[in-house]
């Protein structure tokens, strides 16, 4: 793998059938799919380092998972990629009771898979989940913005449209934040109802969502960031690390994609990076107006994924399992992320959208003061001194800027959805902002990498010498 970071000499002056752009696990995936049917690739990153926006590394003696992490039972294209890679995984920590801190700031330890909330908000909630699966079930995740109910469901925020069908504030919170705070990391006024019935539909279902024992169910033995790390290694010096590319010209024969160190003359480009970057590529002659307009339409939201490594898993000896809900606090959600055979406890909590904003306005001593509090509401003042601390803020990451995905703004999922993956004549486009299932997730990554690259093969036709996929 080509890791050198700057070149004084003439950049490298490549020719391949496909040139990618982003080493992320959709881009990964495109490039060993093509290269695997035998077409010649050559993957160019920004960064010094593959994976995107999965990032095992460790920090002050402790290993951290700093970016996407866990594997549900749906996400089926990453779960066959890690039996071919023989890789394990093993389930997130749930024993023992949750910990809910309701609306009223009141703390109750419970059991199962809903909150432990009045009957009538109960009710409320059941309600509520029920309607939103029953929208899921009729309009699907594909084409969302193709059902008669788009423009209704897209030009009403997810925050008003709960409080359309519900009265019960606790309720509408309470279902809000397992789109709003736990996925989309926006605020539910940001995004439409639309875009949160898609989110929903791309778990299966918004019961899946509600159940973290599914969409949080298992982890990577080695981490997330180890399956790209094996795709890269099978592509070799087809990788080029500290790579940003600057340009993309476009003609009747291909593409000519520029970086500093290294030219490529492709038939294809895939661009495998979030939309909110595209802006940062040169394309020549430009994208179309119709291009331009949805981008301007898509981005990414703001949560600060925090990391509290303590001398043991002190929660587990109170019987608490670590996973603790409120929909109000600062500190919306914590969970047990306990490395596989590590003695040390670790804690991982979520602080999003306008709840990060007024995180990062203070200094970092008190940021991480007003953090630990949050985590200690749940556990108790134990979670207020660990040994490692750290927060994972990808929204000042260079060749990221946000977290998790691109989500569209209000009214634009209806608009712009049906377009967001056409191709630009020779520009494909792969990312797991743009995947229907497993949408900004590693296995929509995963899906998205592979069908543009099974487009590609058929545009290309597959070399009668190619190797097995």
């Amino acid at each position: 793998m080509d890791t050198h970071a700057t070149r004084e000499h003439t950049p490298l002056e490549l020719e391949r059938d496909v040139v990618v752009v982003g080493a992320g696990p959709a881009g990964l995936m495109a490039a060993r799919r093509l290269a695997r049917a035998g077409r010649s690739v050559a993957v160019l990153e920004a960064r010094d380092r593959v994976g995107g926006r999965t990032w095992s590394d460790t920090v002050d003696g402790a290993w951290l998972e700093i970016g996407g992490q866990w594997v549900s039972p749906d996400q089926t294209e990453l779960l066959g990629l890690l039996d071919e890679l023989g890789k394990e995984t093993y389930p997130r920590y749930r024993d023992g009771e949750s910990v809910y801190v309701g609306a009223d700031g009141t703390r109750t330890r419970y059991t199962g898979d809903r909150f432990p909330v009045g009957e009538t908000t109960a009710a409320e909630m059941e309600r509520l989940i029920e309607i939103l699966d029953g929208l899921v079930a009729e309009i699907g995740v594909r084409e969302p913005w193709a059902h008669p109910l788009a423009r209704e469901l897209d030009t009403i925020s997810f925050h008003h449209w709960l409080r359309s069908q519900s009265d019960d504030a606790e309720a509408c919170d309470n279902i809000g934040l397992f789109i709003a705070g736990g996925m989309l990391t926006k605020p539910a006024h940001a995004f439409s109802a639309l875009q949160a019935v898609l989110m929903a539909a791309s778990a299966g279902s918004f019961s899946h969502l509600v159940d973290e024992d599914f969409i949080l169910d298992r982890r990577v033995v080695g981490g997330m960031q180890s399956v790209s790390l094996a795709m890269a290694a099978e592509l070799g010096d087809d990788v080029h690390l500290s790579t940003p590319v600057r340009t993309v010209r476009r003609d009747d024969e291909g593409v000519t994609v520029v970086s500093d160190r290294v030219v490529v003359r492709a038939r294809r480009v895939v661009m495998a990076v979030p939309p909110n970057l595209y802006s940062r590529v040169s394309f020549e002659p430009p994208l179309p107006r119709r291009q331009h307009q949805l981008h301007q339409h898509l981005s990414l939201g703001l949560v600060i994924k925090v990391h509290a490594v303590y001398p043991t898993p002190f929660w587990r000896e109170d019987g608490l399992s670590g996973t603790c809900f409120g929909a109000g606090r600062l500190v919306q959600e914590v969970y047990d992320n306990t490395n596989h055979g590590d003695t040390r406890g670790t804690l991982v909590g979520f602080v999003s959208d306008e709840k990060a904003d007024a995180m990062f306005r203070l200094s970092a001593d008190e940021r991480r003061a007003a953090i630990l509090a949050g985590i200690a509401e749940y556990l108790g003042d134990a979670a207020l001194e660990p040994e490692v601390y750290f927060e994972s803020d990808w929204g000042s990451e260079e060749w990221t800027r946000g977290a998790y995905a691109a989500s569209f703004d209000l009214g634009g999922l209806h608009r712009y959805g049906a377009d967001q993956a056409a191709p630009v004549g020779p520009i494909h486009w792969a990312c797991s902002d743009l995947a229907a299932e497993g949408y900004q997730h590693v296995d929509g990554a995963l899906r998205s990498g592979r069908a543009v690259a099974e487009t590609l093969l058929a545009e290309l036709g597959e070399p009668a010498a190619a190797r097995a996929a």
